[in-house]
């Protein structure tokens, strides 16, 4: 994952002349605690994905964020941990910097409110406020939301978390101190106010213009219509946060750059784009916009904002105040990539309605979408590139001549170019998740187009179809690492052999929209492509679970948990120590006839030979006679391509009757995934597929690949694979109740270079290793 880049080195940016000047602020987070899931995607990884968008579009961008360090929160966490605000706000503004630096977030800066330019910034505004008498004197006097059916028992003073009203803190019901849980004392104080009412027209003009130009979401809109200071009488008081955060835009930018106000007081030559939560909207786009506009100066306003719904977790909400949910670090520590979470987090980016994190969906995402679609594609495409003359392109792009000409690939063309301009419609009005399901459509196309051509039978009799297809495909390969980089960053570009530099960057000015409606040129031939290795790893059941578990409660309740488990352990090591010295008195005798009579399980025990298919439900594995077989391969591989073909055989499994046969051995295969899912031609989805009830729609659930695992040619029938360091003769028949096939078969699986192996070891005959054709990293059964 690219590291967070901070200021570039020399000269930052500046807007350009005649260039589109994009510049993009996301809330700025508090510093009472780690960022969890829905702080991310709400706003930090929306922003990133759009910068990154616009980057690559050739646009001139910066991207600008920061923690904010003011307000009641920071002074309640500090009073929490027994240390002063300053000390909270440096703790947490590193620990903000270090997450958002592991799930690559590409900040050109990520400052501070508690720096000096923030208080030059903002006092010049208000100094500016009071001189144009926008500003007015006047006297006003936690607890439960006073809104009709909310009754949120947990709302601030200020604004209630739970629905979004703003709220005076004497319209609370039962209202409650965070830090003495009393009930405050009312009464009287003098406060200085915007005078929203007369900005009125002003404000107005702007909203109704700029939220049709900058297409503003219905939620946005809806929100909108809904909803220390440096002067002598008022100097013991503060600025309210929601004046002082949003200017916060503006001083991390004069950090960034002293000639900060070429960004912002110059509307029109720059855009703003800010990504926010739901419940910030009304400070952003009434309070922000009324307090530029009151200073009568040309500030740069806000063009488009993204307003992000709530992402609530498992069954309730996340919660930084309470710790509830997935936090920053959490993520980090599940070992789960970035890329993963990132992907996952934007296909569930919730802009219209909240939704809903789950462990199970993210598995879903992860398993389905990610690791048999994405990474399938890419990893068959890349390992058959690879492999060595004579069975693929020894790592090389092969020459390829008419390929517009080639008729499925210039329908595929068609439609890679439909999902190219819906692409770019959707990122231009940020419409993120849309943009992400298009790209990933690309990959849906490109299995469908490997498993249509079935180039694997074209290698040897059309060459020519072939070497188009290949050459196609890795175009759709690179033209899918350019799509998603603003997604996932780095997820194939390195074993593409590309330089971050020649990835497409769909400039209008370079042609390369259309150049990438051509996929057949996208790399040109005699490249040479990396090492193909698998993208995602399979998240299991048992993994889930254990999130689902460790991530349960508030972070106060998992410490807990963790010191009282600290102490278990403990307990149990000293109670160990002190029974060590009793044990070791009794006699090894009985230990050591112990293991005398239980062979250590290995794969030793499986009495695995080459065979040789004659047709489908018979083996000669050198006997007498041939086995019969029920191995239910025809429904992945065509009945033409097993015939006579040398095969790795269990021969030891106790018989099993299926279908009313008896079945005598087991074919040993490697699949990509969840083989019992088929690898079918659309006109079988009526059969097979539960979802779609005959009417294909290329969803690409169903393309699962099944291979079988092949000993050399010349390996001679009969004889037995053995494994180098396993030694010992095969069980006569594997005893069921022992689970000795269920115990070995897990660490059964093909490496990167297609090699059959058992842990590390390979699948070895008299002359030479077992292989598959394509599937890299694949399990056997």
């Amino acid at each position: 994952m690219a590291d967070v880049s901070e200021k570039e080195k020399g000269s930052p940016k500046l807007p350009i002349s005649r260039r589109r000047n994009i510049l993009i602020t996301s809330a700025l987070p508090y510093v009472n605690n780690v960022p969890h899931l829905g702080n991310i995607i709400g706003c930090v990884l929306s922003a990133d994905v759009f910068a990154r968008y616009c980057r690559l579009r050739g646009y001139n961008v910066i991207y600008i964020c920061g923690t904010d360090e003011y307000g009641t929160t920071t002074k309640m966490k500090a009073m929490e941990e027994n240390c002063s605000p300053k000390e909270i706000c440096d703790k947490y503004h590193a620990i903000h910097k270090e997450v958002y630096k592991w799930f690559g977030i590409n900040f050109d800066e990520f400052g501070r409110t508690s720096s000096p330019q923030q208080t030059e910034v903002c006092q010049q505004i208000f100094h500016t406020l009071m001189e144009n008498k926008w500003l007015s004197e006047n006297t006003m006097q936690q607890g439960t939301c006073p809104t009709l059916n909310c009754n949120y028992e947990s709302a601030w003073g200020d604004q209630c978390e739970k629905c979004g009203k703003l709220l005076n803190p004497t319209e609370l019901l039962d209202p409650k101190c965070k830090v003495c849980k009393n009930t405050p004392r009312i009464r009287d104080t003098d406060h200085l106010f915007l005078e929203l009412p007369l900005l009125r027209e002003k404000l107005e003009s702007y909203i109704n213009g700029m939220s049709m130009a900058g297409s503003w979401s219905q939620n946005a809109i809806q929100a909108t219509k809904a909803c220390s200071c440096p002067h002598e009488k008022y100097k013991d008081k503060v600025f309210y946060v929601w004046f002082d955060a949003p200017i916060g835009y503006v001083s991390i930018t004069a950090y960034y750059t002293a000639d900060w106000e070429r960004w912002w007081k110059d509307p029109e030559n720059v855009e703003l784009h800010q990504f926010i939560g739901k419940d910030n909207v009304p400070f952003h786009t009434v309070m922000f916009p009324s307090t530029l506009l009151g200073t009568g100066e040309n500030w740069t306003m806000m063009k488009t904002i993204s307003v992000t719904e709530y992402l609530n977790y498992e069954s309730g909400k996340f919660s930084k105040s309470k710790g509830i949910g997935v936090f920053g670090n959490d993520a980090k520590d599940t070992n789960i990539p970035a890329e993963v979470w990132r992907y996952y987090l934007l296909t569930n980016r919730p802009k219209v309605s909240d939704t809903l994190f789950t462990w199970a969906d993210l598995q879903a995402k992860l398993n389905s979408e990610l690791l048999n679609n994405l990474g399938n594609f890419i990893n068959r495409v890349l390992s058959f590139i690879a492999k060595p003359s004579g069975s693929g392109y020894d790592s090389t792009i092969p020459e390829v001549l008419d390929a517009d000409s080639h008729l499925l690939t210039k329908t595929l063309a068609e439609k890679v170019s439909k999902h190219i301009e819906q692409y770019l419609d959707s990122m231009e009005k940020v419409k993120l998740k849309e943009g992400l399901k298009t790209a990933m459509s690309i990959s849906g196309e490109g299995n469908a187009y490997l498993q249509e051509s079935q180039f694997w039978k074209l290698y040897k009799e059309d060459p020519t179809s072939c070497a188009i297809v290949m050459k196609t495909s890795v175009g759709l390969v690179f033209l899918l690492a350019s799509l998603l980089e603003p997604f996932m960053p780095s997820f194939s570009v390195e074993q593409l052999n590309i330089s971050p530099e020649e990835k497409l960057t769909f400039c209008d000015e370079k042609g390369e929209t259309d150049k990438a409606k051509r996929p057949w040129d996208l790399i040109p031939s005699g490249h040479a492509i990396g090492k193909p290795e698998p993208l995602f790893k399979e998240l299991k059941d048992d993994e889930v679970e254990l999130f689902r578990q460790r991530f349960s409660g508030s972070q106060a309740d998992r410490k807990e948990k963790a010191e009282a488990d600290a102490k278990k352990i403990a307990g149990q090591l000293k109670a160990t120590k002190i029974s060590e010295g009793n044990t070791k008195k009794k006699s090894s005798t009985t230990d050591t006839k112990a293991k005398a009579t239980v062979a250590d399980i290995s794969v030793s025990r499986l009495d695995i030979r080459v065979g040789i298919l004659f047709y489908v439900e018979e083996i000669d594995v050198g006997e007498e006679s041939t086995r019969t077989v029920i191995s239910g391969l025809v429904k992945y591989i065509p009945l033409e391509e097993m015939q006579d073909r040398k095969v790795c055989v269990l021969c030891n499994l106790k018989p099993a009757s299926m279908r009313g046969i008896k079945s005598h051995a087991m074919v040993l295969a490697a699949s990509n995934g969840d083989h019992t899912k088929l690898s079918l031609d659309a006109s079988q989805c009526s059969v097979f597929c539960p979802l779609l009830d005959g009417n294909c729609t290329t969803c690409m659930n169903c393309l699962y690949i099944v291979e079988l695992v092949e000993p050399p040619a010349s390996a001679v029938v009969g004889e037995q694979v053995t494994f180098t360091g396993y030694t010992g003769e095969p069980d006569g028949v594997l005893n069921p109740k022992h689970k000795v096939w269920e115990t070995v078969q897990p660490d059964l699986h093909m490496d990167a270079e297609l090699v059959a192996c058992y842990k590390d070891v390979p699948f070895t005959t008299s002359v030479g290793i077992c292989k598959v054709s394509s599937i890299a990293c694949g399990a056997i059964r």
